[in-house]
């Protein structure tokens, strides 16, 4: 009997109790309307089984709570959420139930509550150790408050990654490394290190835009990175991916890797992106509203919350692969770029400079070449047959 094919679960929760000045993701303020947040999770409770049924029988391996501040959802939720997808669809024993929190001493006290509804891997959003950095940032939350909440992390989950934002404003070298050595002492198995970016229409593209402080240059951005990689290799933690660094294949983010992989995954929630692939091997793009009313009514008048299903062609499904792929330690099999006829020139001028790696009919970028990740892709997809 053949294995149904694995699928993880992403849910949205798009409300914050502050909207951070870097932050273009789809996000609202939480301004206490209990009334709407559980209209929400009842929508959400009501398109993932429609979801699923389009889905078909599948192998649950991942559900992941992100947003938005799925911390400040409610524990009984986040529990009938987990329920449900464990219903719906066959559950690895090992199903790892990861969820988003900041380190406010009000969601820390929600943490037990979240383990026992089901969540197995706590997110963390510290971002930084650095209180004028925290303020910088617009963060709800001091130091403190930080150190607190990932001692209390530790003790209720199985499993804690840390968030960390690096290259601002004014940051130095030793700084960098003294943060980091001070994140890892806290104990987490996996670490998210972030260069900040400056995404349009965010508050900080404003700022930027009127001149009043600058991103460090690219020097300082590049030896930010060098000083990551060095420090939390040398702790035991692989950069699996550009971003992120486990402490061990078994700490690696399940459900991040079903991205990077180019698996299959359902999206709930307000704006949510979900990718699924038939059995006859297409793949499908899906979303959801971005605004929560039309979210909720939309599932309540259709019974489903997907406004968008969008077939990918052959050369978009492998467009994707190449963007994701790409950015992890094993890199993508070239037989899943067949469609983007890719140049052997190129590919062979881009292992000439030391950018990328050919191994076992793979296109791996190397430690160098993911520092550069963007010119390694745009070089590819620029020696692409165009057809």
């Amino acid at each position: 009997m053949t294995e149904p094919a694995e699928l993880g679960v992403y849910v949205h929760w798009p409300y914050c109790a502050r909207i951070c000045p870097y932050c273009d993701f789809n996000v609202v303020r939480d301004r206490g309307d209990g009334a709407a947040q559980a209209a929400l999770a009842r929508a959400i409770l009501a398109d993932l089984p429609a979801q699923a049924e389009r889905a078909g029988r599948r192998r649950l391996v991942s559900i992941f709570f992100g947003g938005g501040t799925p911390s400040l959802m409610a524990p009984e939720s986040v529990a009938e959420i987990i329920a449900a997808a464990r219903t719906l669809f066959d559950a690895a024993p090992d199903l790892e139930v990861t969820l988003e929190a900041n380190p406010t001493d009000a969601e820390a006290g929600r943490f037990a509550a979240l383990a026992d509804a089901g969540v197995n891997r706590l997110s963390l959003g510290v971002q930084s150790l650095d209180n004028a950095a925290l303020a910088f940032l617009g963060r709800n939350h001091g130091a403190a408050e930080a150190r607190r909440a990932a001692g209390i992390a530790a003790r209720a989950f199985p499993r804690l990654s840390l968030d960390l934002i690096y290259a601002r404003p004014g940051q130095s070298l030793a700084a960098w490394r003294a943060e980091l050595a001070e994140a890892l002492a806290l104990g987490p198995e996996h670490v998210s290190a972030y260069q900040l970016t400056i995404e349009a229409g965010t508050a900080f593209d404003r700022a930027v835009v009127r001149g009043r402080w600058a991103p460090p240059g690219d020097d300082l951005a590049a030896g930010l990175f060098e000083t990551t990689q060095d420090v939390l290799g040398a702790a035991g933690f692989e950069a699996y991916e550009v971003s992120n660094h486990a402490r061990g294949a078994a700490a690696r983010s399940r459900h991040n890797l079903i991205y990077w992989r180019g698996g299959d995954y359902l999206g709930v929630g307000p704006g949510a992106h979900g990718r699924i692939t038939d059995p006859d091997g297409a793949r499908w793009a899906t979303l959801t509203p971005a605004r929560i009313g039309d979210y909720v009514a939309r599932v309540t008048t259709t019974g489903c919350g997907l406004a968008e299903r969008t077939w990918l062609t052959a050369r978009e499904a492998a467009q994707e692969r190449l963007l994701m792929g790409l950015r992890t330690v094993e890199g993508v099999a070239r037989a899943e770029l067949a469609a983007l006829a890719l140049d052997p020139s190129v590919i062979g001028a881009l292992a000439e400079a030391g950018l990328l790696a050919t191994p076992d009919e793979r296109l791996v970028a190397t430690p160098t070449g993911r520092r550069v990740l963007d010119r390694v892709v745009l070089e590819l997809a620029n020696g692409a047959d165009a057809g």
